[in-house]
């Protein structure tokens, strides 16, 4: 059974952040909001946790996972920006955008696009995410939690529970969350390609 926190979503308590980061030291998997829409979160190194999230949601080896990182300066550790889209991918961070970029070596291979050796990643303003990625030290490893068949994620940390109970760890419930995933921006080849749109404005990156 998954563990359930109750978290506030303005000032998340210490003990309970804490509880949620020794699971996901544990290599556990956890339900989690963000700025956009709930996501399924685990380590870098969490190979088991990786299957489950793809066996969850039903993704093949394509599918682009997302570094849920803490702030500009982690992000900039585990991908290449160059200097003509540094100011427009600074400006819109914390945020819900996703950036997909060339990984450098700090990404583990198995989170790379097998082709391009890109990454997406992305920092978001939810202030429960942002207590757990600051205690926690380095990025969540997360895709959106839309299960397969579903047309929109669910938005009730208790229905996850009960949806997820045998699947993932622990379940962080800050209150209703949004239905609108990332706005998703290709930025591999240095020129922005909006590939979704979706809860940010891609007017910035539009030529």
């Amino acid at each position: 059974m998954a563990k359930y926190f109750d978290v506030h979503p303005d000032n998340p308590q210490p003990r309970s952040i804490h509880q949620v980061v020794e699971v996901i030291r544990g290599d556990g998997l956890i339900a989690y909001p963000t700025d956009s829409c709930f996501a399924l979160g685990c380590r870098m190194g969490n190979k088991d946790g990786l299957d489950r999230i793809r066996s969850i949601r039903h993704l093949d080896d394509k599918h682009h996972f997302t570094l849920m990182c803490h702030d500009f300066a982690q992000l900039g550790q585990f991908v290449q920006i160059n200097n003509s889209l540094f100011r427009a991918i600074k400006a819109s961070t914390p945020g819900p955008f996703t950036f997909i970029l060339p990984a450098t070596k700090e990404v583990p291979r198995r989170l790379l696009h097998p082709k391009k050796k890109t990454v997406g990643v992305r920092i978001t303003a939810h202030s429960t995410a942002q207590a757990i990625l600051a205690e926690l030290g380095e990025p969540l490893v997360s895709s959106t939690l839309l299960l397969p068949g579903e047309l929109e994620p669910m938005t009730q940390g208790w229905e996850i529970k009960e949806a997820l109970d045998h699947v993932v760890d622990a379940v962080v419930d800050s209150g209703e969350c949004g239905t609108v995933p990332t706005t998703v921006i290709d930025l591999s080849d240095g020129v922005p390609e909006v590939l979704r749109v979706g809860a940010g404005d891609p007017e910035r990156f539009s030529d």
